[in-house]
């Protein structure tokens, strides 16, 4: 395999370019006006900027107001609000005709690559971090080394200061389908658009298709389906008793605002915890209610036509799962009866969430300098005294900072707080150079 290294050290390099990391980029660049620049890189496995491109269906629209952009609740008066990417756009009187808080997720990821477009000179697409090693000296992490690899297979090496890591969830498979994660015929919902148009589906493919799952992504699958393939059969199949409503009334969503996080940090694991699983229904296996009252009335319509395109499993198990040349099989356990019964799939779509350890992975060779993984509230890692290098997380810090740290709602806060530290940290690192300098006769103070 060729490697290149890079001589080059950075202050900061950014693992992911996703909202989160733009968000950041936009801080630090209006932190630095009038002064130097730092010296920053992201990097991002992407070919290019998308924000989850495989399941932008058209039924997909953003789930908070537009104003909780990348910088509005921190600075309206940015160049990179949504707001001027409507005006830059010539669409603001058309989405104010809307009558809407909330556009499309078509929409949104257009505006995340248009501000994405102003920072092409700091992230390289197409690199897929593998590792971040320590650069030793005496004893000490003195910086960290970013081990990446591009689309032509060249694994490359970065030097840096500090990191962020930014590169979101990854889809959580569950148990009995961990088999066939080779088969293309069972997915996860991350891969939808792609997935459909490798098996070569289109509205006239007369096939079956199993969703499994209770959330919001399997809501906007299900509608999908049935709106823009009329010959796709598909059964809904939940664990639940029934698809619930997301809570976004505004007392509940106060849980979401920049004050609300300083209130989670404050209290111990166990309050912490209890918090977060009180306002658990406001994020995890919901589903905004107009989305829950159309696959409804598609259930209803279904009753009175006498037509049986779709099922709905509620409080059904997946036991089992067979693949051969003829589809999938699924033994499904339905609790309310105790009966079990075998049903044939041509795919199987997996609706099933997400999860956040990749960040343990990519800092494994680091681990004995991070103890637990615990952060401060400026979201910086609690290494001990003998990693130098900052290490901070975006993304990851849940169940310190509360549900808002998966969520777009706190990013404009969450980047000034992380830029922030970063300033007082590269400060504070160029004060003791200087000072080791000084005392070596090297500067003259």
């Amino acid at each position: 395999m060729t490697q290149v290294t890079e001589s080059k050290l950075y202050d900061l390099i950014g693992i992911g370019f996703g909202p989160s990391n733009l968000a950041l980029a936009i801080a630090l660049e209006e932190q630095t006006y009038g002064h130097k620049p730092y010296n920053v890189l992201f990097l991002d496995k992407q070919a290019d900027y998308r924000w989850h491109g495989n399941t932008l269906v058209s039924q997909s629209e953003l789930q908070i107001s537009f104003l909780k952009d990348l910088v509005s609740l921190r600075n309206p008066e940015s160049r990179y609000s949504f707001v001027n990417y409507l005006h830059k756009h010539h669409r603001l009187v058309d989405f104010i005709n809307l009558g809407t808080l909330y556009p499309c997720r078509m929409e949104f990821n257009d505006y995340l690559r248009w501000v994405a477009g102003h920072f092409k000179g700091l992230c390289r697409y197409g690199e897929e971090v593998q590792v971040i090693e320590p650069i030793m000296r005496d004893g000490i992490v003195e910086a960290l080394r970013v081990v990446s690899r591009d689309i032509n297979g060249i694994e490359r090496s970065k030097k840096t200061r500090s990191v962020v890591i930014s590169t979101g969830g990854t889809p959580s498979i569950p148990k009995v389908f961990q088999p066939f994660q080779g088969d293309p015929r069972i997915f996860h919902h991350a891969e939808y658009i792609s997935r459909m148009a490798r098996m070569g589906i289109t509205p006239s493919t007369s096939i079956r298709i199993a969703i499994i799952g209770s959330g919001q992504s399997a809501a906007e699958a299900f509608i999908d389906l049935n709106d823009c393939y009329p010959s796709v059969r598909t059964d809904l199949i939940l664990r639940g008793s029934a698809l619930k409503p997301a809570d976004d009334t505004p007392f509940v969503n106060e849980i979401f605002a920049p004050e609300f996080t300083d209130l989670i940090y404050k209290q111990d694991s166990a309050e912490r915890a209890r918090i977060i699983e009180e306002y658990h229904n406001t994020n995890y296996s919901v589903v905004d209610i107009n989305l829950i009252e159309r696959i409804y009335g598609i259930f209803y319509r279904q009753k009175v036509e006498a037509k049986n395109r779709h099922v709905y499993r509620r409080l059904t198990n997946v036991e089992q799962a067979i693949a051969d040349n003829d589809g999938i099989v699924l033994d499904l356990h339905d609790r309310s009866t105790g009966k079990t019964s075998s049903e044939r799939y041509d795919a199987v779509i997996l609706a099933t969430g997400y999860e956040r350890k990749l960040h343990r992975q990519l800092l494994s060779p680091l681990e004995k300098y991070l103890g637990e993984f615990k952060v401060n509230r400026d979201y910086r890692i609690q290494a001990d005294n003998r990693c130098k290098p900052a290490i901070y997380m975006q993304g990851f810090c849940e169940s310190t900072h509360g549900l808002s740290d998966t969520l777009l709602s706190v990013l404009p806060y969450r980047a000034e707080e992380i830029a922030t530290s970063f300033r007082n940290y590269l400060y504070d690192s160029y004060t003791v150079i200087k000072e080791k300098k000084a005392s070596l006769g090297t500067v003259q103070v």
